[in-house]
């Protein structure tokens, strides 16, 4: 009898990350969403670089995450799959690439003093099979960079 032995695919820790602004929660869930275009950094972090003019979230469950190009085609970031106004949303992921390599992005928002806390977690890299360890890892610094900018635009309001 021919055995065969079933490989467990491994596990890729999520990508986390937590940050304070000064805002309330509502306004910081706001800002994360319907406010993308202002805060999003397309110059480095978008598909069509130069091209990138800007970025929207459809608030609704199945809204889409889309940038813009100068010449208004546009590319599908991701699709929201859990939307609770104004402490929790989560969304596929998948720029410049297909829905069948997508990661799930889950960001809850929680009233703290002088503001709120943003929680940021990111899993399901084991789509990107042998990409998956190098994607994340790039992720890490990614999204310190695009959430920078997110607690400036809160700063800034």
């Amino acid at each position: 009898m021919n055995e065969q032995h079933l490989v467990e695919p491994v596990k890729i820790e999520p990508v986390r990350k937590q940050l304070k602004v000064r805002l309330p929660m509502q306004q910081a869930f706001e800002l994360f969403t319907a406010g993308m275009g202002t805060w999003w950094p397309l110059a480095t972090h978008s598909v069509g670089e130069e091209q990138a003019e800007t970025c929207f979230f459809e608030g609704w469950v199945g809204g889409r995450i889309v940038e813009v190009l100068k010449d208004g085609s546009q590319s599908e970031w991701g699709r929201v799959l859990v939307w609770e106004p104004f402490h929790k949303i989560s969304f596929s992921w998948y720029p410049g690439r297909t829905p069948d390599t997508s990661q799930e992005v889950t960001v809850t928002f929680s009233e703290i003093p002088g503001g709120s806390l943003v929680e940021l977690v990111h899993v399901g890299w084991e789509t990107l099979g042998a990409l998956a360890q190098a994607r994340r890892d790039g992720y890490v610094t990614g999204w310190d960079l695009v959430l920078e900018k997110y607690v400036i635009e809160a700063a800034n309001r």
